[in-house]
């Protein structure tokens, strides 16, 4: 199977630099990358067809291994829209509802609690507390990581909220790693488990995984890589690192072209249950949500207004409607930029901090944009 498909890669490449834009793509990416650096891989759809993939630079520092079509990349917050799948799909199943409170679920918050819904933390609405700002950093280290089940019992012990459920807008890993617990819950099997039955093998993504140290292994793994006094180092775990809905997912380029072409043909749920994830979210009195005015590691645009779905970011860019997310950890920048109405779609994985991915991701855009 990896032969294949590193022959298709092969095959691909070849086609792709007959394309006037290959020479234009590549020269957005290649400056940035040497043969022996951590680097990036590169993926361009556009009308339902892959026209540009590409590998630049190594996945890891010891064995020099290139970049190719099936290095898988730690996804971080991209995987925000597995997490909001897997709900939508329980949600179809009859098994979840949105306007489910999470003490339903999860009984031992805090009163606060009971006025949070499902539709809260898909929408980062819920004004959940953050587990990073709760955790004692002298328990939780790379090497001990803390884990889903015990940033349940972090956020338990919370006993208020940032804001009342619906009244603001502040991003939540919190929500998201409740969420992927909720799906483990209601399905009965662990969320990793779930997210392969009903998303990754019906797609065929053969080397997608949520990874759980010491459960599963990562294949063909990219490791995450800084830069300091110039040079880089191995900077792949963090004490955050095993947690799972709210940034867990492993995955490649091969992969990830069968997740756009999943979204575009609607082969997962229809259009009317997809609307629900592509619907910005509103504040409970009506008007449209903010970013947090203070600066933060994950406040990409303090005070300026944000358009949300289930897992997708979606405001629209030079005029274009447009679904996106990014993703950023120890060691790896990720992003996908959609754009429905043109059918197109640029992917971009880093091993590597010193990338901005998304710019690169709408340099790559806006050469199909300016068409």
């Amino acid at each position: 199977m990896q032969r294949a498909i590193l022959l298709v890669w092969l095959l691909a490449g070849a086609a792709f630099a007959q394309s006037p834009a290959s020479a234009q793509l590549d020269s957005v990416f290649a400056p940035h990358v040497t043969g022996k650096s951590p680097g990036l891989a590169v993926l361009v759809r556009k009308d339902g067809h892959t026209v540009f993939q590409r590998g630049y630079g190594v996945g890891d520092l010891r064995t020099l291994q290139r970049i190719d079509a099936v290095t898988d990349f730690r996804l971080a917050s991209f995987t925000k829209q597995f997490t909001a799948m897997a709900v939508m799909l329980l949600v179809h199943d009859g098994k979840l509802r949105y306007d489910q409170p999470l003490t339903e679920i999860f009984p031992g918050f805090p009163p606060y609690a009971r006025a949070i819904t499902l539709r809260h933390l898909l929408t980062h609405t819920g004004g959940l507390p953050d587990y990073e700002d709760a955790m004692d950093a002298r328990q939780w280290t790379p090497e001990h990581q803390i884990q889903d089940e015990d940033t349940l019992a972090l956020l338990q012990r919370q006993t208020a909220p940032k804001f009342a459920a619906g009244t603001s807008w502040a991003y939540s890993n919190s929500a998201y790693v409740l969420l992927g617990l909720m799906v483990a819950k209601i399905s009965g099997e662990p969320f990793e488990q779930f997210l392969q039955e009903r998303i990754f093998q019906p797609l065929h993504m053969t080397n997608t995984l949520a990874y759980r140290k010491g459960r599963n292994t990562v294949p063909h793994r990219a490791f995450g890589h800084s830069k300091r006094a110039g040079e880089f180092v191995e900077t792949d775990q963090s004490s955050t690192s095993a947690t799972l809905g709210d940034g867990g997912v492993y995955s490649n380029l091969a992969d990830l072209a069968k997740w756009d072409a999943a979204l575009q043909d609607r082969t997962l749920l229809g259009e009317t249950e997809m609307s629900a994830a592509l619907t910005p979210v509103k504040l409970a009195n009506g008007g449209q949500p903010s970013w947090p005015s203070t600066p933060g590691d994950d406040n990409l645009n303090p005070g300026k207004p944000v358009a949300y779905g289930f897992g997708w970011f979606l405001d629209a860019y030079r005029g274009r409607p447009r679904m996106w997310h990014s993703g950023s950890t120890q060691g790896f920048r990720t992003v996908i930029q959609r754009f429905p109405s043109e059918k197109l779609t640029v992917i971009i994985l880093c091993n590597r901090t010193d990338l901005d991915a998304a710019a690169l991701a709408l340099q790559a855009a806006d050469l199909f944009l300016s068409r």
